[in-house]
C-alpha cells in the first residue's frame, strides 16, 4: 500500500465516484469536486452519491466539495471525470488552478467536437506545465465500487505518470497496467461506446450469439483500422483499452451506451433512449464526429455509418443489418492483409 497522499478527483459522475472510492479506501485523502453544492452537502452527510450510486457507501477521507481551484491545489495528482462536452471549459476556467509539474490523468471516454480533440490533447492545449495521462480500459463503474477484480490501463510517455497512478489506485481488486501509446488507449475508450450502442441494438433484436460476435469482432476491425490511420498503434487495440474495453461494453446492460442502444433497438426514439438514462451516454456523440472524421479521411466504417442511419436519419434498423451482410466481405483481421485488399 502506497503512503497516503492528498488526491484530487473532478466530476461528481459514476466514474468520478468510483475512482473516489478506490483512492479513498487505499488510504488517501480525495477532494472530490462536483458543482452541484447539494450533492457535495449529501455526499458529506450521508457518505452517499444517490443520484449516481444509490447505496454504495464512501470510505475513508472523501472531502466533497464545490471549489475546484481549492481541491486541485492540494493535490500533485488530479483525475478528471468530467464529460466530453464541458471538459475544455472547465479546464479553461480554472487553468490558473493547475501548477507546473502536477500529474492531470483523464479518466474521460470521448471526443470534443470541434477539431475532433481528445481529452489528452486538451489538458496539453490548456494546461502544458502540467504532466498528463489517461486512464481506461474495461471499467464499468458499479462493478468498481462493490470491488469486483477489474484491470485498467495507464497511458502517459512520462514514466513517473505511469508510476504514480499504478501506487495511487493499484489495490488487490484493481488491477492498473501501463501502455505509453496514450492516443491509441484514448481513442480505443471513446470509439468503443459506438460499438456498446450496436451491441444494444442486436440485444434487444435478439440476434444470436454467433450474430453478436460477429459484431463484436467486425467493430473490433473497423475501430483499430479507424485509429491507426490516425496514428495509433494497432497492438493498443489487443489490449484491455481495446478488446477488453469493447468486451465489457457490448456484452454488459451496466453499460450506458449500451442501454441506449438496446432502448432504441425496443423502438425508442434516441431523445426519449437517452433522457431516461438520466446520464451521458458518451457514444451518442462520438458517432456524429467519428462519422465525419471517417468520411473526411475516407476510412471505411460499415457499422459507423449504419447506426448513424438507424439513430440521425430514420432508418430502419432491418434494413441497416441487410446492406451490413450484403455488404462485400473483405479480409478478417486488419493489417495482416495488403490495405487495398482490406478496403
Amino acid at each position: 500500500m502506497a503512503t497516503s497522499q492528498n488526491v484530487t478527483v473532478l466530476g461528481g459522475g459514476s466514474f468520478g465516484t468510483a475512482m473516489a472510492k478506490v483512492l479513498g479506501e487505499n488510504g488517501h485523502t480525495v477532494h472530490f469536486w462536483m458543482r452541484d453544492e447539494q450533492q457535495a452537502d449529501e455526499i458529506r452527510s450521508t457518505r452517499i452519491n444517490a443520484r449516481y450510486m444509490p447505496g454504495i457507501v464512501l470510505e475513508g477521507d472523501i472531502q466533497p466539495t464545490t471549489d475546484l481551484a481549492g481541491a486541485v491545489s492540494k493535490s500533485d495528482v488530479v483525475f478528471v471525470a468530467i464529460p466530453s462536452k464541458a471538459f475544455r471549459s472547465v479546464i479553461r476556467d480554472n487553468s490558473h488552478a493547475f501548477r507546473e509539474g502536477q500529474i492531470v490523468v483523464s479518466l474521460t471516454k470521448g471526443i470534443e467536437e470541434h477539431g475532433f480533440k481528445l481529452m489528452s490533447e486538451i489538458l496539453l492545449e490548456e494546461i502544458p506545465r502540467c504532466r498528463s495521462g489517461v486512464l481506461s480500459g474495461p471499467n464499468l463503474a458499479g462493478e468498481i465500487v462493490n470491488r469486483e477484480l477489474t484491470a485498467t490501463v495507464i497511458a502517459a510517455k512520462d514514466p513517473e505518470v505511469r508510476r504514480a497512478v499504478q501506487d495511487l489506485l493499484g489495490c488487490e481488486y484493481f488491477r492498473v497496467y501501463a501502455n505509453v501509446d496514450v492516443y491509441g488507449v484514448e481513442l480505443a475508450g471513446a470509439l468503443k461506446n459506438i460499438y456498446a450502442i450496436v451491441a444494444g441494438l442486436a440485444s434487444a433484436l435478439e440476434l444470436g450469439e454467433n450474430a453478436k460476435a460477429m459484431l463484436i469482432t467486425r467493430g473490433l476491425a473497423e475501430m483499430s483500422r479507424f485509429a491507426v490511420s490516425l496514428g495509433a498503434n494497432p497492438m493498443t487495440f489487443m489490449g484491455l483499452a481495446g478488446v477488453g474495453d469493447l468486451i465489457a461494453t457490448c456484452t454488459s446492460n451496466k453499460s450506458r451506451n449500451f442501454r441506449v442502444g438496446y432502448a432504441v433497438g425496443k423502438g425508442k426514439k434516441l431523445d426519449e433512449a437517452a433522457q431516461e438514462l438520466g446520464q451521458v451516454a458518451e457514444g451518442i456523440y462520438t458517432l456524429k464526429l467519428v462519422r465525419e472524421k471517417s468520411d473526411s479521411i475516407g476510412i471505411y466504417m460499415p457499422l459507423v455509418r449504419g447506426l448513424y442511419e438507424i439513430l440521425y436519419e430514420n432508418a430502419s434498423i432491418s434494413a441497416v443489418i441487410n446492406s451490413l451482410m450484403m455488404a462485400v466481405q473483405n479480409s478478417d483481421v486488419e493489417f495482416i492483409l495488403p490495405r487495398t485488399i482490406t478496403q
